[in-house]
This record gives structure tokens, C-alpha cells and sequence, in this order.
């Protein structure tokens, strides 16, 4: 048994195809399917029910790909564990959303790079949801992601990093600092409502019963905070107090009565593929946030 024939076997799981698993494994499909009949011979087992036109994993198939991935995890943690009781190496293949890349993580991973100079950290963006799905399927270590809401892939656990307050922002010259009136007297910037934090904040606004004029939608913190500087409209968007500062020329408001708040995490599977390295990242992060939460889900 191979490791590369188990890796197979849980790309083939997680794509659908043996076509699609041999893109993502970088071979040709007479090699993924010589694989899969390597592991079968060696575990005396058909994995696949090939009656079908697509590949799917009989009884037998689940189960050697649930141990296949805690293999393979066991295996990708084993470079973190080496070398002496306090230098990191290894990989660590980390997501995040938009709003921690352009906040706290950039002076994290620096200072992680500076303490640990073997340690190689591959970054992915994405929705929290999405980055979920991909750690669920292996894609991903681990990710930093708003705290999960339901429905969100089984199997996953997170540690939280920090809190943010959700803050109206305005124009500098609005000539009111009534929230109510701001949210419905002026063009509405939403952050996108795919996203977990978009969706907290059109709750919150169908709870307050708020009439507002959408004027745009954007995934990008960033670009709504430039859009408001500009005088487009007002928004909600979430972040730290610590970070009021920079908002300084916007007038910033509280949203929410009491003031909405969201917990950023660090999402994991459950048996922690990263380890030590996930453990650094968190420490590191909450390190730049100010914030040192113990609470764990």
C-alpha cells in the first residue's frame, strides 16, 4: 500500500470521477484506476461499484477512505513534530476570509515566518462556508473563518480567535447620527449575503423591521469601506474596536441594540491535521488581535 494510492482514493472520493480525481492528483486516469485496483487486491475488497457510469464507493470503499484520510493526516503532521520542542516545520495549507487577510493575519503569518523559518504556510480566500467545505473534504489544514452557523459540514470543530462588533459607517459630512435614519435615508452597501457575516447583518435588519434602498452588494470589506469614504452610501460591516481608529474620517456607529458581535475562529477537523502548526497560527493571531479567548467548540 502506497501513500499515493491513498491520496488517490480520497481525490476520486471527493471529485466524483476518476477523470476529475487524476487533474487533481496529476495523473493519468490508467494510473488512478491502477491505483484503486492495487488497494483492492490488498485489502480484498471492491471500494467502487463500477455498474454505474460514475464511480461509487461500495461499504467497503467508505470506510478505507475514512482511514485513508486519517493516514494521510497522520503522515502530513509528522514534519510539524520533528525537530526541537519549539521550532515548526512543515506545511500548512490555510484559508481565510477576506476580512482576516486584510486585517490581522498578514502581521501574523509574518511574525510565525520570523519564529519559524521552515514552516511554509500556502494561504487560500474564500466565503467561510466555502473554506469549510474544503477543509471537510481535505483541501484545507484549517481556516480562519466567522463561527460556523448551521448548516455547515459535519466533522469540524473551532477554536475561537477573537470578537468583532458589526459598526454602521457613514459619510463623514451625514447629517444625521441616528442610526435608523442613516440605514433608510441613505444608499444601502451590502456585504454580500452569501457570506455568513452578510446574512447576520439582513437578520438583524429584518428584526429592526429596517425599509433600506440597496444601492450595491460586494464581497469585499475593503471596497465597501472605499465606497462609503466616497460619499456612495452607508454600510455594515464588522470589525474589532481596535480597528476604529482607521475608520477615524467615517462616523461609526453601533449596529444592532445590543450591538451585534461575531466570533472569528480557526476551523478544524475534528482530528486536527495540522496540529502543532494550527496551534502556533491561533496563538499568533490572537496575539496580533489583542485577544486571548479560551473558549473552544
Amino acid at each position: 500500500m502506497s501513500l499515493r494510492a491513498l491520496r488517490t482514493l480520497v481525490a476520486i472520493a471527493r471529485h466524483g470521477s476518476f477523470a476529475r480525481a487524476a487533474e487533481a492528483v496529476h495523473l493519468t486516469q490508467s494510473a488512478v484506476s491502477l491505483h484503486v485496483r492495487s488497494l483492492e487486491e490488498e485489502f480484498n475488497a471492491p471500494l467502487f461499484d463500477r455498474s454505474r457510469r460514475l464511480p461509487v464507493l461500495t461499504e467497503a470503499g467508505h470506510l478505507a477512505v475514512e482511514r485513508a484520510r486519517e493516514i494521510l493526516a497522520i503522515y502530513d503532521s509528522i514534519a510539524a513534530e520533528l525537530g526541537d520542542g519549539s521550532e515548526l516545520r512543515g506545511r500548512l495549507r490555510l484559508g481565510a476570509i477576506h476580512t482576516a487577510l486584510a486585517g490581522v493575519l498578514p502581521a501574523a503569518l509574518a511574525a510565525m515566518g520570523s519564529a519559524h523559518p521552515n514552516l511554509r504556510v500556502n494561504v487560500a480566500s474564500g466565503m467561510s462556508a466555502e473554506l469549510a467545505v474544503l477543509i471537510e473534504a481535505g483541501d484545507l489544514d484549517a481556516a480562519v473563518t466567522t463561527e460556523p452557523v448551521k448548516p455547515y459540514p459535519h466533522g469540524l470543530v473551532s477554536t475561537v480567535l477573537f470578537e468583532e462588533g458589526f459598526w454602521i459607517i457613514a459619510p463623514a459630512d451625514a447629517d444625521s447620527r441616528d442610526p435608523r435614519r442613516l440605514l433608510q435615508d441613505y444608499p444601502f452597501i451590502r456585504f454580500d449575503r452569501r457570506a455568513w457575516a452578510g446574512r447576520t447583518i439582513e437578520r438583524e435588519l429584518r428584526r429592526q423591521r429596517l425599509r433600506i434602498q440597496t444601492s450595491m452588494e460586494l464581497d469585499s470589506q475593503e471596497a465597501i469601506v472605499r465606497m462609503v469614504a466616497s460619499g456612495l452610501g452607508v454600510a455594515v460591516i464588522p470589525m474589532s474596536e481596535r480597528s476604529l481608529a482607521a475608520f477615524s474620517s467615517l462616523v461609526c456607529l453601533p449596529f444592532g441594540e445590543p450591538q451585534r458581535m461575531r466570533r472569528v475562529v480557526l476551523l478544524e477537523r475534528e482530528d486536527r491535521p495540522a496540529g502543532r502548526l494550527a496551534v502556533a497560527l491561533a496563538e499568533a493571531v490572537r496575539a496580533q488581535a489583542g485577544h486571548m479567548p479560551t473558549h473552544e467548540e
